[in-house]
C-alpha cells in the first residue's frame, strides 16, 4: 500500500514549476505510507505524486505506472488480488510495463475505451483494496475510485484555484482545499461527465433478496479461506494481527494453513514466506494477550505479543490523532495500541499483515446485536454498519499501521467473501434467547463454520472489542486523564466552541481539542460522523433496547446483562 496525490484541472498560466514543488511538499506529509520510493509526473494537465510502500514486485512497479505509448498515467493506492484472472481474461493486447498487480487497471481501462464498456462495468470486477487517480492526457481525462467498503482511504476538494485536488490523507489537502471531503467509498468520479457515480451494487443490501437464502457451513468457510489465501498475495515478509478474539484467530488460522502448504499458482510451487509470524499488544495482564497466546500455541505461529502502558498510550495520543484523523472516541481509543504495535512490528521487518476487521459488520458479533428485534432490522443494521465502516474499523485498521509503513490486508471484506456471507438470511446468523432458553452467541454460524479450527476457548469466545480486549484499564485510564485535562467550565461550552458534533463527554471534548490542532475548520471536522452509539452500534439501533435511550459507552461492556464483565452503570462518552 502507498499514498497518492494528484492535482489536476490545470490552466495554461499555470506556473508548473512552482505547483509541482507544492504537491511535493504536500505529498510528503503522507509519506509514512509509502516510505521505499517516491514518484511524480507532471504535465500540462495534471500532476500526480506516488509515495511507494512496495510489497508486490519491490524490484520494479514504480509508480506512476505509465502505459507503452505514455498517455496513460496511474497512481494507485492498493492492491489488486485477481489481477492475474483479469489480465488473462483481457480480450485485447495490452504491453504491460511492469510486474505491478495494479497496472492491471490501466489495461482494463484501454479496453474499455475499444469495447464501450463504462468504468462501472470494470471497476466493479476489481477484487482489491484501492484508492486510485488515473489521467489520459490524450483524452483530458480523470479518473478517480476507490475500493467498496473504503478499506483504502482517499480525499477530495478544491483548492484555492479550483484546481480539483486528491489525497490518500486530509492532512495533505487540509490547508489548501477550503472543502476538502471524503470519497465515498464504492464511486468513481469521471471528468469526462463530471460527477460522482457508484459502481458497486449488490442485492443482498435489500433483506427481502436475501429471505430464505441458506449458505451451508462447508461454503462459508471454503469462500472465507480463498479469501485469506487470495491476500496473502506478497513478495516481501508478511505476518498476522492474532488478538485472541475470533475473527483474527480465524484468519491466523487459514493464512498458518496456507503457510504450511506448498502453493501452486501459475507456476509458483513455493508458499510466499512459509514462517508465519504473529502479533499481539496489550496492557499486562490484558484478555487478548493472554487468549492470543493459546491461540498461537495451537497454530504453531512465531507470536509475538507486546505490551503497553497506559501512559505511553496517553503519550502517543496527539501523534495517533493526526495520523487517524479523527475524533471518534471508539477509533482513538483501539487505535492508540493498534499504532504502537505497528510500529513494533515495522521494527520487525514485517510489511504487511493481515487483519480481522469486518467480522462483525457481516455476522452481528457486537454485544448489542443481541437486542435486535427481528431477522429485518439484524440485516438492516448489518447494511449499515458496513455503509460505515470506512469510517471506524477500516479507518483505524488503515491509518494506524500505515503511519510506520506497515499495510493491513482484511480478508473479511474481499468482495466475493460479501457476496457469500451477506446473501445469507439474517435469521441464520440472530443471537440471543432461543425458545428453550438458551443463549445462541454471536457469530455462531461463522464458529461452527470453522470447528476443529481453534480450541474452544477461542472459538466460543465471547466478543471483545479491540478497546476493551488490551486491557480493561486502558478505557478507564483515558477517561480518567480527560477528566483532569478538561475543566467543567471548558465542557460546558463544548457546543459553542465545536458546532459540528459537539462532544458528549469530557474524553471526547478532549479527542477533539488534539483534531483540531491538525485540522481546523468545519469542513474536516465534517469528514467526521457523529451521533449517539451503544457498543458501537449505529444510531438507529438505539431504539432496540429502552436502556439504550439515555445513550450509554461505545464500549462493549455497555451492555448490561450481556458481556461478562459490563460497566456498572451506562454514561454516554460518544464523539
Amino acid at each position: 500500500m502507498c499514498s497518492i496525490l494528484g492535482i489536476f484541472d490545470l490552466a495554461p498560466a499555470d506556473d508548473l514549476g512552482r505547483l509541482r514543488r507544492l504537491a511535493l511538499e504536500l505529498s510528503q506529509r503522507q509519506r509514512h505510507r509509502g516510505p521505499d520510493w517516491s514518484g511524480v509526473h507532471v504535465d500540462d494537465g495534471a500532476i500526480l505524486v506516488h509515495e511507494r510502500l512496495a510489497i508486490v514486485d519491490p524490484a520494479g512497479g514504480a509508480q506512476p505506472l505509465r502505459s507503452a505509448d505514455g498517455q496513460l498515467v496511474l497512481a494507485v493506492n492498493g492492491e489488486i488480488y485477481n489481477h492475474r484472472e483479469l489480465e488473462a481474461a483481457l480480450v485485447l493486447p495490452y504491453g504491460f510495463q511492469t510486474g505491478s498487480d495494479c497496472e492491471v487497471i490501466n489495461a482494463l481501462y484501454r479496453q474499455a475505451a475499444v469495447t464501450g464498456e463504462s468504468p462501472a462495468e470494470w471497476l466493479d470486477r476489481l477484487n482489491g483494496i484501492f484508492a486510485f487517480a488515473l489521467w489520459d492526457h490524450e483524452e483530458r481525462r480523470v479518473l478517480i475510485a476507490r475500493d467498496p467498503m473504503g478499506v483504502v482511504p482517499l480525499y477530495w476538494g478544491h483548492d484555492g484555484n479550483g484546481r480539483l485536488c486528491v489525497a490518500s490523507e486530509m492532512k495533505a489537502l487540509a490547508d489548501v482545499c477550503s472543502d476538502v471531503a471524503q470519497f465515498p467509498p464504492g464511486h468513481f468520479y469521471d471528468s469526462r461527465e463530471g460527477r460522482l457515480q457508484c459502481f458497486y451494487h449488490r442485492a443482498w443490501r435489500d433483506h427481502d433478496a436475501t429471505i430464505g437464502v441458506e449458505v451451508s457451513p462447508d461454503e462459508l468457510r471454503e469462500a472465507f479461506e480463498r479469501a485469506v489465501h487470495r491476500q496473502m498475495m506478497s513478495d516481501v515478509p508478511y505476518g498476522v494481527l492474532l488478538s485472541g478474539g475470533l475473527d483474527s484467530s480465524l484468519v491466523a488460522a487459514c493464512a498458518a494453513r496456507f503457510a504450511k502448504c506448498r502453493i501452486e499458482e501459475d507456476d509458483r510451487t513455493e508458499a510466499w514466506w512459509p514462517r508465519l509470524h504473529s502479533f499481539a499488544i496489550g496492557l499486562e495482564g490484558s484478555p487478548d494477550l493472554a487468549a492470543a497466546e493459546i491461540a498461537a500455541e495451537a497454530l504453531g505461529t512465531v507470536h509475538h505479543g507486546f505490551t503497553y502502558t497506559v501512559e505511553e498510550g496517553l503519550d502517543a495520543l496527539p501523534e495517533v490523532i493526526r495520523h487517524i484523523e479523527t475524533y471518534d472516541v471508539t477509533t482513538i481509543r483501539a487505535s492508540t495500541p493498534m499504532y504502537l504495535l505497528a510500529r513494533r512490528i515495522k521494527a520487525m521487518g514485517v510489511k504487511m499483515v493481515l487483519s480481522g476487521e469486518g467480522s462483525d459488520e457481516i455476522f452481528g458479533g457486537y454485544l448489542y446485536f443481541h437486542k435486535a428485534p427481528d431477522a429485518r432490522q439484524f440485516h438492516e443494521e448489518l447494511v449499515r454498519k458496513l455503509d460505515a465502516l470506512h469510517n471506524y474499523d477500516c479507518l483505524r485498521a488503515n491509518k494506524s499501521m500505515m503511519a510506520w509503513g506497515v499495510e493491513p490486508r482484511v480478508p473479511f471484506l474481499d468482495v466475493e467473501f460479501l457476496d457469500v456471507a451477506m446473501r445469507m438470511d439474517a435469521s441464520a446468523k440472530m443471537v440471543g434467547k432461543r425458545a428453550d432458553g438458551s443463549v445462541r452467541i454471536e457469530k455462531a454460524v461463522l464458529r461452527e463454520a470453522f470447528d476443529g479450527y481453534l480450541p474452544e476457548s477461542i472459538l466460543w469466545r465471547q466478543k471483545e472489542q479491540f478497546s476493551d480486549g488490551v486491557g480493561y484499564g486502558w478505557i478507564d485510564g483515558l477517561k480518567a486523564h480527560a477528566e483532569a485535562h478538561v475543566g467543567d467550565r471548558e465542557f460546558a461550552a463544548a457546543a459553542s466552541r465545536f458546532p459540528v458534533n459537539p462532544p458528549q463527554s469530557k474524553e471526547a471534548y478532549f479527542y477533539r481539542r488534539i483534531f483540531e490542532r491538525s485540522f481546523p475548520g468545519a469542513a474536516c471536522a465534517q469528514t467526521v460522523p457523529g451521533g449517539k452509539s451503544i457498543a458501537c452500534s449505529s444510531p438507529a439501533a438505539i431504539a432496540w433496547d429502552a436502556a439504550f435511550a439515555n445513550a450509554a459507552d461505545p464500549s462493549g461492556r455497555a451492555v448490561a446483562g450481556i458481556h461478562a464483565s459490563a460497566l456498572p452503570e451506562p454514561a454516554f462518552t460518544g464523539g
